[in-house]
Protein backbone atom coordinates (compact mmCIF):
# COMPACT_ATOMS: atom_id res chain seq x y z
CA UNK A 1 0.00 0.00 0.00
CA UNK A 2 1.46 3.29 -1.00
CA UNK A 3 2.03 5.76 2.20
CA UNK A 4 -0.37 8.33 2.12
CA UNK A 5 0.31 11.94 2.37
CA UNK A 6 -0.75 12.36 6.00
CA UNK A 7 1.28 9.38 7.00
CA UNK A 8 4.82 10.32 4.94
CA UNK A 9 7.64 12.84 6.17
CA UNK A 10 10.62 13.50 5.11
CA UNK A 11 13.75 11.49 6.35
CA UNK A 12 16.86 12.59 6.31
CA UNK A 13 19.65 10.11 4.41
CA UNK A 14 22.58 10.51 6.42
CA UNK A 15 24.03 12.80 4.31
CA UNK A 16 25.04 16.29 3.82
CA UNK A 17 26.46 18.82 1.75
CA UNK A 18 28.64 22.16 2.87
CA UNK A 19 28.22 24.84 0.30
CA UNK A 20 30.99 26.68 -0.60
CA UNK A 21 31.98 29.77 -2.74
CA UNK A 22 35.55 30.60 -4.36
CA UNK A 23 36.14 34.29 -6.03
CA UNK A 24 38.39 35.18 -9.04
CA UNK A 25 39.63 31.96 -9.24
CA UNK A 26 42.15 32.04 -11.75
CA UNK A 27 43.79 34.97 -9.93
CA UNK A 28 43.58 34.40 -6.36
CA UNK A 29 43.07 30.00 -6.64
CA UNK A 30 44.74 28.85 -10.13
CA UNK A 31 45.59 25.25 -9.49
CA UNK A 32 42.29 24.36 -7.69
CA UNK A 33 40.38 26.55 -11.07
CA UNK A 34 42.59 24.78 -12.93
CA UNK A 35 41.42 21.18 -11.37
CA UNK A 36 37.82 22.07 -11.71
CA UNK A 37 38.15 23.55 -15.03
CA UNK A 38 35.60 24.99 -16.95
CA UNK A 39 32.91 22.54 -16.13
CA UNK A 40 32.12 20.48 -13.36
CA UNK A 41 34.67 18.33 -11.06
CA UNK A 42 34.18 15.43 -8.50
CA UNK A 43 36.63 14.29 -6.25
CA UNK A 44 35.51 11.15 -4.54
CA UNK A 45 35.85 8.69 -1.85
CA UNK A 46 33.07 6.31 -0.22
CA UNK A 47 31.19 8.80 2.33
CA UNK A 48 32.66 12.20 1.26
CA UNK A 49 34.13 14.13 -1.46
CA UNK A 50 34.01 17.32 -3.35
CA UNK A 51 31.28 18.59 -6.41
CA UNK A 52 32.68 21.25 -7.81
CA UNK A 53 31.44 23.72 -10.40
CA UNK A 54 32.66 26.51 -12.09
CA UNK A 55 29.85 29.78 -12.88
CA UNK A 56 30.27 32.99 -14.55
CA UNK A 57 32.12 35.57 -13.23
CA UNK A 58 35.31 33.52 -12.28
CA UNK A 59 33.08 31.69 -9.43
CA UNK A 60 34.12 28.12 -8.15
CA UNK A 61 30.99 27.22 -6.13
CA UNK A 62 31.33 23.67 -4.03
CA UNK A 63 29.24 21.13 -2.41
CA UNK A 64 31.17 19.29 0.63
CA UNK A 65 29.70 15.95 0.58
CA UNK A 66 29.66 14.01 3.74
CA UNK A 67 28.15 10.61 5.15
CA UNK A 68 27.55 11.41 8.83
CA UNK A 69 24.64 11.26 11.35
CA UNK A 70 22.38 14.04 12.14
CA UNK A 71 23.99 14.49 15.38
CA UNK A 72 27.75 14.80 14.22
CA UNK A 73 26.22 17.91 12.16
CA UNK A 74 24.44 19.31 14.55
CA UNK A 75 27.58 19.75 17.07
CA UNK A 76 29.11 21.73 14.71
CA UNK A 77 28.31 25.64 15.14
CA UNK A 78 27.50 26.44 11.19
CA UNK A 79 27.29 30.47 12.30
CA UNK A 80 31.04 30.61 12.96
CA UNK A 81 32.85 30.11 9.89
CA UNK A 82 36.07 28.95 10.97
CA UNK A 83 34.69 26.47 13.55
CA UNK A 84 32.17 24.78 10.65
CA UNK A 85 35.56 24.99 7.95
CA UNK A 86 37.94 23.40 10.66
CA UNK A 87 35.90 20.59 11.48
CA UNK A 88 34.86 19.76 7.94
CA UNK A 89 38.02 20.30 6.51
CA UNK A 90 39.24 17.47 9.38
CA UNK A 91 37.11 15.19 7.44
CA UNK A 92 39.95 15.63 4.46
CA UNK A 93 43.05 15.00 6.12
CA UNK A 94 45.46 13.42 3.50
CA UNK A 95 43.85 15.33 0.38
CA UNK A 96 45.73 17.07 -2.01
CA UNK A 97 45.67 21.31 -0.39
CA UNK A 98 44.34 22.09 -4.31
CA UNK A 99 41.02 20.23 -3.46
CA UNK A 100 40.81 21.06 0.55
CA UNK A 101 40.78 25.00 -0.49
CA UNK A 102 37.37 24.41 -1.80
CA UNK A 103 36.74 24.07 1.71
CA UNK A 104 39.34 25.71 3.71
CA UNK A 105 39.43 28.72 1.33
CA UNK A 106 35.71 29.50 1.34
CA UNK A 107 35.07 33.55 0.72
CA UNK A 108 31.36 32.85 2.34
CA UNK A 109 29.63 31.59 5.14
CA UNK A 110 29.88 27.58 4.99
CA UNK A 111 25.93 26.53 4.66
CA UNK A 112 24.67 23.33 5.54
CA UNK A 113 22.61 21.63 3.06
CA UNK A 114 20.91 18.16 4.94
CA UNK A 115 19.56 16.16 2.03
CA UNK A 116 15.98 14.63 3.27
CA UNK A 117 13.98 12.66 1.30
CA UNK A 118 10.12 11.36 1.23
CA UNK A 119 9.12 7.50 0.42
CA UNK A 120 10.24 6.15 -3.09
CA UNK A 121 6.75 6.21 -4.78
CA UNK A 122 5.39 8.69 -2.48
CA UNK A 123 1.39 9.10 -3.08
CA UNK A 124 -1.57 10.23 -1.26
CA UNK A 125 -5.46 9.99 -1.79
CA UNK A 126 -7.12 12.51 -4.04
CA UNK A 127 -8.20 15.54 -2.41
CA UNK A 128 -10.91 18.16 -3.97
CA UNK A 129 -9.30 21.13 -5.21
CA UNK A 130 -5.67 20.58 -3.98
CA UNK A 131 -2.56 19.06 -4.76
CA UNK A 132 1.49 19.32 -4.74
CA UNK A 133 4.09 20.05 -7.30
CA UNK A 134 8.09 19.99 -6.82
CA UNK A 135 10.00 18.80 -3.88
CA UNK A 136 6.62 19.19 -1.52
CA UNK A 137 5.10 16.14 -3.84
CA UNK A 138 8.40 14.87 -4.51
CA UNK A 139 11.29 14.97 -2.18
CA UNK A 140 14.38 13.00 -3.19
CA UNK A 141 18.18 13.37 -3.37
CA UNK A 142 20.07 15.79 -5.33
CA UNK A 143 20.87 14.35 -8.92
CA UNK A 144 19.87 17.41 -11.39
CA UNK A 145 16.36 17.08 -11.90
CA UNK A 146 14.43 18.96 -9.23
CA UNK A 147 14.04 21.92 -10.76
CA UNK A 148 13.23 19.88 -14.15
CA UNK A 149 10.49 17.91 -12.34
CA UNK A 150 8.93 21.44 -10.42
CA UNK A 151 8.79 23.29 -13.71
CA UNK A 152 7.37 20.18 -15.68
CA UNK A 153 4.91 19.86 -12.63
CA UNK A 154 3.88 22.98 -12.80
CA UNK A 155 3.65 22.83 -16.76
CA UNK A 156 0.96 19.97 -16.32
CA UNK A 157 -1.12 21.01 -13.70
CA UNK A 158 -1.57 24.40 -16.18
CA UNK A 159 -2.38 22.18 -19.20
CA UNK A 160 -4.85 19.43 -17.06
CA UNK A 161 -6.51 23.12 -16.12
CA UNK A 162 -6.83 24.19 -19.25
CA UNK A 163 -7.90 20.80 -20.38
CA UNK A 164 -10.41 20.26 -17.62
CA UNK A 165 -11.64 24.08 -17.23
CA UNK A 166 -15.17 23.29 -15.88
CA UNK A 167 -14.01 20.18 -13.74
CA UNK A 168 -11.48 20.75 -11.57
CA UNK A 169 -11.19 17.46 -10.06
CA UNK A 170 -10.74 15.99 -13.01
CA UNK A 171 -7.51 18.16 -13.78
CA UNK A 172 -5.80 17.37 -10.80
CA UNK A 173 -6.50 13.61 -10.96
CA UNK A 174 -5.34 13.66 -14.80
CA UNK A 175 -2.26 15.87 -13.59
CA UNK A 176 -1.84 13.62 -10.57
CA UNK A 177 -1.52 10.14 -11.38
CA UNK A 178 1.64 10.56 -14.52
CA UNK A 179 3.57 12.88 -11.89
CA UNK A 180 3.31 10.06 -9.25
CA UNK A 181 4.84 7.21 -11.99
CA UNK A 182 7.39 10.34 -13.08
CA UNK A 183 8.48 11.20 -9.54
CA UNK A 184 8.80 7.35 -8.13
CA UNK A 185 11.44 6.82 -11.46
CA UNK A 186 13.20 9.77 -10.76
CA UNK A 187 13.72 9.28 -7.19
CA UNK A 188 14.80 5.70 -7.82
CA UNK A 189 17.28 7.00 -10.15
CA UNK A 190 18.52 9.71 -7.69
CA UNK A 191 18.84 7.07 -4.72
CA UNK A 192 20.91 5.16 -7.38
CA UNK A 193 22.99 8.73 -8.40
CA UNK A 194 23.80 9.58 -4.42
CA UNK A 195 25.05 5.56 -4.15
CA UNK A 196 26.89 5.94 -7.11
CA UNK A 197 28.55 9.15 -5.98
CA UNK A 198 28.76 8.73 -2.68
CA UNK A 199 28.72 4.70 -1.66
CA UNK A 200 31.51 1.88 -1.20
CA UNK A 201 32.32 1.47 -4.63
CA UNK A 202 32.98 5.51 -5.09
CA UNK A 203 34.67 6.73 -7.24
CA UNK A 204 34.95 3.51 -9.76
CA UNK A 205 31.17 2.89 -10.34
CA UNK A 206 31.15 6.54 -11.70
CA UNK A 207 34.06 6.30 -14.02
CA UNK A 208 33.12 2.63 -15.03
CA UNK A 209 29.47 4.60 -16.02
CA UNK A 210 31.22 7.71 -17.55
CA UNK A 211 33.70 5.31 -19.16
CA UNK A 212 30.58 3.02 -20.88
CA UNK A 213 29.13 6.97 -21.71
CA UNK A 214 32.25 7.81 -23.89
CA UNK A 215 32.18 4.26 -25.16
CA UNK A 216 28.80 4.12 -26.05
CA UNK A 217 29.42 7.56 -28.41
Amino acid sequence: MRPLLSDAKPEYVGIASVETYLYDVDEKHRETADIVGDGAMYALAPGKGFQSHREPNNIIHTYVSLKRSDDWFDKIDFQDSKDAITKVGMEFEGWPETLTKLIKSTETQPVLRKVYVLPIGHQWEHASNITLIGDAAHLMPPAGEGANLALLDGAELAMSIVNNRNNLKEAIIQYEKPMFARSEKAAIEANEFLDIILGERTPYQLADILRETLDGK
